[in-house]
C-alpha cells in the first residue's frame, strides 16, 4: 500500500525547500515566485498531497481521528450505528468526524474529498456504490477504509462488516412459510445495493426450500430515502392475488409501509402477517407487537472501529477481512396462519 506523501516528499519532487512548500500552503506567510507556486501545486496534485486543516502535519503518534461517512442519520439504524461507533472510538481515545451523504453520489464525493484533506486515520462508510475512482484514490494514499452495512462489489479488497443479510431474510421468510403462508411478499432496498440483493437472495432461498413458487410481482424494491415503501405496499395490496404475509427488509421504509397499511385498513396479523428489519422500542409497543429482525449494531460498530484502527496502525492482513454478524429473529404477535380466502 502506498505511503501517504509528506511535505518533504512534495519539496523533494518540486526541487524546493520545505519552507517554500509551507509558504505555498499558507498564503501570506512569505513570498513565493508564481512559477514556483505553480510547480509546487502541480506536484501536490500529482502526489495526492492534501494539507491537514486541523493539527497540520502531525509528525508522530497513534491514530487520532476516524471519518464516519453514513448514508442517512434520519434512518434510526444509522443514527444508532453512529452513536455506537462514537462510543467505541471514544473508549480508545479516538475522535470521530461524522458526515452524511443522504444517499447522494455527489455529496459522497465531496465528503470524501473533505476527509482526505483532514487526513483522517481511517474511514468507516456505508457507500452509495459509486465514486470508485475516489475510493481507490483513498486506498492508494494509504487511508484505511472499512465498509459497514453495505459494500461495493467492484472493490473486493476493502474490509466489510455487515449482518448476514442472506440468512436474516431467509429466516424471516421461512418463519412465515412455516405458518402456512404461500403468498409472501418482500419490500427491500434498491436492487443495486448489496443489502437489497442479498436479502432478495435469502428470501428466494426460503421459498425454494419450502417448495413455494417464485413470483417476481411479490418483490418490491424501494429507495432508502423518501416514501417509496408506501407505494410498494399499495402495489402489493392491489395485486389480483395479494400476499398474506410481508417481510419489510428495508429498515428506512418500515414506518412508511406500516403507515400505508394502517391507512389502507389492513389488519395485522389477521389480514397480513408482518416481519420487519427494525429494532426500535416502538416495535414492541405496537398492537400487535411486531416480529422483528434485530440487527446487532453494537457488534457492527465494534468490528468496524477495530478494523479501521488496525489499518491506521499498519496491523492489517494481506487479504481483506469480511465480518458477517448474525442478526436475531424475534417472534412476536404479528404473525398468524393465513385465513382461507373466499
Amino acid at each position: 500500500m502506498q505511503k501517504q506523501p509528506t511535505i518533504r516528499d512534495v519539496a523533494h519532487a518540486a526541487g524546493v525547500s520545505v519552507a517554500v512548500v509551507s509558504r505555498v500552503l499558507n498564503p501570506g506567510s512569505g513570498p513565493v515566485a508564481p512559477l514556483t507556486r505553480s510547480r509546487v501545486n502541480d506536484v501536490m496534485e500529482t502526489l495526492g498531497y492534501h494539507p491537514r486543516t486541523a493539527a497540520r502535519e502531525l509528525k508522530h503518534g497513534p491514530p487520532t481521528t476516524l471519518g464516519l461517512l453514513l448514508a442517512d442519520v434520519s434512518n434510526p439504524f444509522f443514527a444508532r450505528l453512529a452513536d455506537r461507533v462514537v462510543q467505541e472510538a471514544h473508549a480508545r481515545g479516538i475522535q470521530v468526524l461524522l458526515m452524511t451523504t443522504q444517499e447522494d453520489d455527489r455529496l459522497e464525493s465531496e465528503r470524501l474529498s473533505t476527509l482526505m484533506e483532514r487526513r483522517v486515520s481511517g474511514i468507516i462508510a456505508t457507500p452509495t456504490g459509486n465514486n470508485l475512482e475516489i475510493w481507490r484514490k483513498l486506498q492508494s494514499l494509504g487511508t484505511g477504509v472499512v465498509f459497514v452495512d453495505r459494500s461495493i462489489p467492484d472493490m473486493p479488497d476493502v474490509d466489510v462488516v455487515s449482518i448476514n443479510n442472506i440468512e436474516s431474510a431467509r429466516s424471516a421468510t421461512a418463519l412465515l412459510a412455516a405458518y402456512g403462508h404461500k403468498r409472501i411478499a418482500m419490500i427491500t432496498g434498491p436492487a443495486t445495493s448489496t443489502t437489497g440483493r442479498d436479502r432478495i437472495t435469502g428470501y428466494r432461498e426460503a421459498l425454494r426450500d419450502a417448495g413455494l413458487p417464485q413470483d417476481d410481482a411479490l418483490i418490491r424494491s424501494a429507495a432508502f430515502r423518501g416514501t417509496a415503501g408506501g407505494d410498494a405496499t399499495t402495489t402489493l395490496l392491489n395485486l389480483q392475488d395479494p400476499p398474506t404475509a410481508l417481510v419489510v427488509a428495508n429498515t428506512a421504509q418500515v414506518t412508511t409501509v406500516l403507515r400505508r397499511l394502517v391507512h389502507s385498513g389492513v389488519s395485522i396479523p389477521d389480514e397480513l402477517s408482518v416481519v420487519v428489519f427494525e429494532d426500535s422500542p416502538w416495535t414492541e409497543l405496537m398492537t400487535p407487537p411486531l416480529t422483528i429482525i434485530r440487527q446487532p449494531i453494537d457488534m457492527l460498530a465494534r468490528h468496524s472501529v477495530q478494523l479501521a484502527l488496525a489499518h491506521a496502525s499498519g496491523r492489517t492482513s494481506a487479504t481483506p477481512t469480511v465480518v458477517r454478524v448474525d442478526a436475531e429473529l424475534v417472534e412476536r404477535s404479528s404473525i398468524v396462519a393465513p385465513k382461507a380466502r373466499a
